[in-house]
């Protein structure tokens, strides 16, 4: 949705709640963000969003940038959730990460890409997996030429 709309929709409706689905995938991600802080990864973004594709949650293990796809269901009734980072999904998230690999300057670091699936059923605990290296970046590792020298990193890693 274009940052105008939505601008819009909350000065008018400002209160409206998430969809179900909307709203459990968003109690995944923060589910999924205390466990893996939980397991000594620093926190670093959430919600990375750029036209090529999206990363939900970025962390630094030790010297390892952590690049993470959540995927949330209220049950395995039908696949695992992690069934759905297909291969379209993993060529976008590997975009995605090239891209916040720019912004933060190209540094010459260890990344990684993570699957958590987590399960979030009407009664009882979430279930969390943390499925480390879960896949390989889609493409050739390679930058796109720097528009200007002079341009300089937005975000710490």
């Amino acid at each position: 949705m274009p940052s105008w709309w939505q601008h819009i929709k909350n000065r008018f409706f400002p209160h409206t709640p998430l969809a179900d689905h909307l709203q459990r995938g968003s109690d995944g991600e923060r589910a999924a963000q205390k466990y893996l802080i939980s397991q000594g990864m620093h926190f670093l973004a959430a919600n990375f969003r750029v036209p090529e594709g999206e990363i939900d949650l970025v962390f630094r293990d030790k010297e390892v940038l952590v690049f993470v796809e959540v995927k949330t269901r209220s049950s395995e009734q039908w696949e695992r959730p992690a069934a759905a980072v297909d291969c379209r999904k993993r060529r976008r998230i590997s975009r995605a990460a090239l891209a916040y690999l720019h912004e933060i300057g190209r540094p010459r670091v260890k990344f990684r890409f993570d699957v958590v699936e987590v399960l979030l059923p009407r009664q009882g605990e979430p279930l969390i997996r943390h499925w480390p290296n879960a896949f390989s970046l889609s493409g050739p590792y390679r930058y796109a030429a720097a528009a200007d020298p002079a341009d300089a990193p937005r975000r710490q890693w």
